[in-house]
């Protein structure tokens, strides 16, 4: 268990491998707690049903090359047409908030209230941000993550609009290429995530990419396009 002074955790190479990554039990979501975890290589992943936080680095792990991103026919039309308008860090709580909305009818979420207050926390110090996709002024799509350096560490995504959230990771990539950020964390590989172009990477091979990772470039908020 963590203690609730204890900043730091077991090394990540000793995560379990069933069920896959888990590291640790307890602690808190308090911002240094959770930007301990991101630098070094754990994310809490858990149910809001009274049990304690769990903590996870999994093998392998999930990620998107930046200017990797897979960019089909249909989506690259969408962008060139401007259907969309594309923000950052214009209205975080909002997409935490679309985020966390259950997927189908009874549905539940890990992202619970906890979760949201402590990511909200996050981004009012500079370290989450989130990416808006609206229509007709109103939000239809987004994804949020924390910053660490030149790493984004992605969270959830979601979208109420044909292409929405794939349109704001398309853009955040396009920006973070102009940043020279070297990775986009997305933890747990999945089919949807495959076919944007993620990638899977040794747990050990993230874990050096992180040492790596200077957290004195860290890119606090609140964030714009087309900085340089």
């Amino acid at each position: 268990m963590l203690s609730r002074n204890d900043l730091t955790f077991p090394s990540p190479e000793n995560a379990l491998d069933e069920p896959n990554g888990l590291l640790a039990i307890g602690g808190d979501l308090r911002p240094e707690r959770l930007l301990s975890a991101y630098a070094s290589g754990v994310f809490p992943w858990f149910n809001d049903d009274g049990g304690p936080i769990l903590w996870w680095s999994p093998n392998p792990r999930a990620v998107f090359v930046p200017s990797q991103i897979k960019v089909s026919r249909s989506l690259r039309r969408r962008l060139a047409r401007a259907e969309y308008r594309v923000t950052l860090d214009a209205a975080f709580d909002a997409v935490v908030a679309g985020c966390a909305a259950p997927r189908e009818p009874n549905g539940g979420t890990w992202i619970t209230p906890a979760i949201r207050d402590a990511y909200g926390a996050l981004h009012r110090l500079g370290f989450a941000h989130s990416v808006e996709t609206w229509r007709a002024g109103e939000l239809v799509g987004g994804l949020y993550g924390v910053s660490i350096g030149r790493m984004f560490f992605g969270e959830s995504m979601f979208a109420r609009a044909a292409d929405a959230s794939k349109v704001a990771l398309a853009r955040l990539a396009e920006q973070l290429v102009i940043w020279k950020f070297d990775l986009i964390d997305c933890q747990m590989m999945n089919p949807h995530l495959r076919s944007l172009g993620a990638v899977e990477m040794s747990r050990r091979e993230f874990l050096a990419r992180l040492r790596d990772n200077p957290p004195d470039l860290t890119r606090r908020g609140p964030w714009r396009f087309d900085e340089r």
